[in-house]
């Protein structure tokens, strides 16, 4: 509750603004995505939590197909953003779905999920790698999703920071 003004507001964002602190967006989701030399996919989400949850509420994180998926024989995902949108259109494995049954690439499977999300009244991001190293990313908002980065043997670093302005 801010005391200034005795209101409650449950948005990290909306609080920040309205105290002055910062008109950025908070970005806590913090996910990895991997594809080994071995050809073996993995994903990993965490979660920098919402403001003012209630007590026993949990995240799309830790859910698998909401927050985060990975299936050898097709891609693994992660995701940040409004966590409940995410286990509605259990956002994860849609772009899994979408790569393997529809033969959508993986960014095209990462941009047709991330409207269903949008949709809803969600926002966010999805970071995606397939089975052969093509990435996919996809956001609610023009450049605005979770930071991530791209390492390749033999390759510079890539980093993306992605905010609007």
């Amino acid at each position: 509750m801010l005391k200034k003004s005795k209101e409650v507001l449950l948005d990290s964002d909306k609080a920040k603004a309205h105290l002055g602190i910062s008109t950025e967006p908070y970005l806590g989701t913090v996910g990895a995505i991997a594809l080994d030399k071995n050809g073996n996919l993995a994903a990993g989400t965490s979660t920098g939590g919402t403001t003012n949850k209630m007590t026993g509420r949990i995240g799309d994180s830790p859910i698998i197909g909401a927050g985060n998926y990975a299936n050898n024989d097709s891609v693994a995902v992660s995701c940040t953003g409004t966590g409940d949108i995410y286990i509605r259109v259990a956002a994860a494995h849609e772009v899994a779905s979408l790569y393997k049954y529809k033969k959508l690439s993986i960014e095209k499977a990462a941009q047709e999920t991330i409207k269903e999300v949008a949709a809803l009244g969600g926002t966010g991001g999805i970071i995606s790698i397939d089975k052969n190293g093509k990435v996919g990313y996809a956001w609610t908002k023009d450049k605005l999703g979770m930071y991530h980065g791209e390492a390749r043997v033999g390759e510079e670093p890539k980093v993306f920071w992605p905010l609007a302005k």
